[in-house]
């Protein structure tokens, strides 16, 4: 039997013109619709399904084959463009290197100084007469402060900036004046009361004043990351950081031993 067509906008059996071809619920009836201006001409051709399963094969496959032919293999790196991204990568680095805010650079160059200071006050425990616990106390405070002092010297080297130097008992070349400005570090006279002190008198001299320089150090961290734009550096942050808590623990200790050494004793006459 022949297929019933209606052949409206059709010139001699082939559509022209623009069509579109939309799927019924019948997968063997498609719509080929003319647009044509404002008139809008349908026909309707029934063809059989056996017909359109090869059809869409075909086209799908030919779609596929077309987009496996668009796609782009990716290039192997070179040798010219691996040094070139390297060279990209080392210019940032650098370039960040040198943004340094003004508080970090600060904080480090004076928190040096307060390391230093500490470093004085412990080497007086062997020659004064220290007791056992006060001899390891200044034992723990000088190695901690001597790794943090190199790594807050090479901090401040990579970037370009002064670097105080300290001698290996804690004095700082040419930063006397910068001493009076750090929170928590002893007066000429404290200091000089320290030195002289023997015995148990040093031990409660130095318990009273390691106490206030550790302090002081916390007051300078919680300075800094109150100020804006300061600390965003990952190596300021965790030392800022770690020198809180160390410096914390520490001044939770020394007031125990203090207590203990000034509690009055029990025992009997």
């Amino acid at each position: 039997m022949t297929p019933d067509v209606d052949r409206t906008g059709w010139d001699g059996g082939e559509p022209k013109g623009l069509f579109a071809r939309i799927p019924f619920a019948d997968s063997s009836t498609y719509s080929v619709m003319k647009v044509s201006g404002a008139n809008l001409n349908a026909a309707t051709l029934r063809v059989p399904s056996s017909l359109i399963a090869p059809a869409l094969v075909a086209l799908l496959a030919a779609c596929a084959s077309s987009g496996t032919s668009d796609q782009v293999t990716p290039r192997t790196p070179t040798a010219a463009t691996t040094a070139d991204l390297e060279a990209i990568y080392q210019a940032r680095a650098d370039s960040a290197l040198m943004n340094v805010s003004p508080a970090d650079a600060a904080f480090v160059s004076g928190m040096i100084h307060h390391h230093a200071q500490a470093l004085v006050m412990s080497a007086y425990a062997p020659t004064n007469g220290a007791s056992p616990s006060i001899r390891t106390l200044t034992g723990r405070i000088i190695n901690a402060q001597k790794d943090e002092i190199r790594v807050m010297q090479s901090w401040l080297g990579d970037r370009g900036l002064d670097v105080p130097q300290v001698s290996s008992d804690g004095h700082v070349m040419g930063g006397a004046e910068h001493d009076m400005h750090m929170p928590g570090m002893l007066t000429p006279e404290q200091l000089s009361e320290l030195s002289v002190a023997r015995g148990p008198e040093f031990d409660r001299l130095f318990l009273t004043y390691m106490i206030q320089h550790h302090e002081g150090a916390v007051t300078m961290v919680l300075d800094l990351f109150a100020t804006d734009g300061a600390a965003q550096d990952d190596l300021i942050f965790k030392i800022a950081s770690d020198i809180q808590v160390d410096q914390i623990t520490e001044i939770n200790r020394m007031k125990l031993m203090l207590e203990a050494m000034t509690r009055p004793s029990s025992g009997k006459e």
